[in-house]
């Protein structure tokens, strides 16, 4: 079954989405509408339809689904729109900029009849996929803590993510990608306390980074950490279980798993430092240890796509529930809120 999709806001994502559906059979562009003109003459150099107007492209028939790519604020109002023109649709991340927004855009969603969803693509990293896995086979044992975090050097984008009005901000930009894959690795678990920071190195307008200490009922400790003045970074990852630690040091997969071998360590040799000796941190023995590569997950981000097409056509359910968008949601308004207030909020 064909589908045509239309693009409200035509930046720097959406051409990454057109340049993904381009791969997709029975996937075509329809058009694009951007309030820019020189997005639009771009698109028309590249022989994309550019339609007349917001209300052009809505009215456009032979359209069942609308992805939105603009800044955060128009997703709400965007998404309300096209739904009631009978189109289903795609958000680009964050679905908007508030649990309340949220539920209007899902009671439109209910009264239309109309499916919209929201681009998750990072439930698709290697990295996190690969996290997953480590988890899932208990390779480490029982875990008590785990860190997510991503550093870069360069500051907010020069562009609308610096702006409160338009939803700028960390927690909005990568915290909803952090949180979401999160959640997803203890599925079902209640969170007991959520306490935030924020930083405002580079922009005293919005956050420009922050840190999240997140304690889940099932007593494991997270820390989701997004900072934009960090010179040298710190791992992507860092799991800690009863019986090892698994280390992804950035995108490209680097890292390793370090797990205890069974063997007792009886009799331990101190590490002298400047100031004494200490054997608490001396390093185990290389008998009681063993190290190993990582179970890397490949994936395939196309199957966001696959897994649209198959709801309209009524064959799958969506894998990204609006339940668990609402909730991460919630959590992103609870870390700014402790970041406001100082206070640690207890969160379900």
């Amino acid at each position: 079954m064909k589908h045509k999709m239309s693009i409200i806001g035509f930046g720097g994502m959406a051409g990454w989405h057109y340049s993904q559906a381009e791969k997709i059979e029975n996937l075509d562009i329809a058009g694009i509408w951007d309030i820019k003109e020189e997005r639009r003459t771009y698109a028309a150099e590249k022989g994309i339809h550019v339609y007349a107007g917001l209300e052009d492209l809505l009215a456009d028939p032979e359209t069942d689904l609308v992805l939105i790519a603009t800044p955060n604020d128009v997703h709400k109002p965007a998404a309300i729109a096209a739904m009631k023109a009978g189109k289903n649709v795609i958000c680009e991340k964050p679905i908007t900029l508030s649990s309340g927004d949220l539920q209007e855009m899902r009671d439109t969603a209910a009264e239309t009849g109309r499916f919209l969803t929201v681009h998750q693509n990072r439930r698709w990293d290697e990295d996190y996929l690969t996290v997953k896995k480590i988890l899932e086979e208990g390779k480490l044992g029982e875990l008590f803590r785990l860190e997510s975090r991503v550093q870069g050097s360069r500051g907010i984008p020069g562009d609308w993510r610096q702006e409160k009005e338009h939803g700028g901000g960390m927690i909005l930009d990568w915290g909803v990608h952090l949180l979401d894959q999160l959640l997803l690795l203890f599925p079902g678990v209640p969170i007991r306390s959520v306490y935030g920071a924020e930083t405002n190195v580079t922009n005293q307008l919005v956050d420009d980074g922050f840190r999240a200490e997140i304690v889940f009922e099932n007593g494991v400790n997270a820390l989701v950490e997004v900072g934009t003045s960090n010179f040298i970074s710190l791992p992507r990852w860092y799991v800690l279980g009863t019986d090892g630690t698994a280390v992804i040091e950035d995108w490209e997969m680097n890292g390793k798993i370090v797990r205890a071998s069974g063997v007792d360590e009886k009799d331990v040799t101190p590490v002298i430092t400047a100031a004494g000796l200490t054997k608490t941190m001396a390093p185990r023995r290389e008998d009681s240890i063993f190290t190993e590569a990582l179970p890397v997950v490949e994936s395939d981000v196309r199957e966001f796509y696959y897994n649209v097409m198959a709801v309209l056509e009524g064959r799958e359910e969506s894998r990204i529930r609006l339940d668990e968008v609402a909730r991460v949601m919630r959590l992103m308004e609870a870390i700014s809120k402790s970041a406001k207030t100082g206070e640690v909020i207890s969160f379900e």
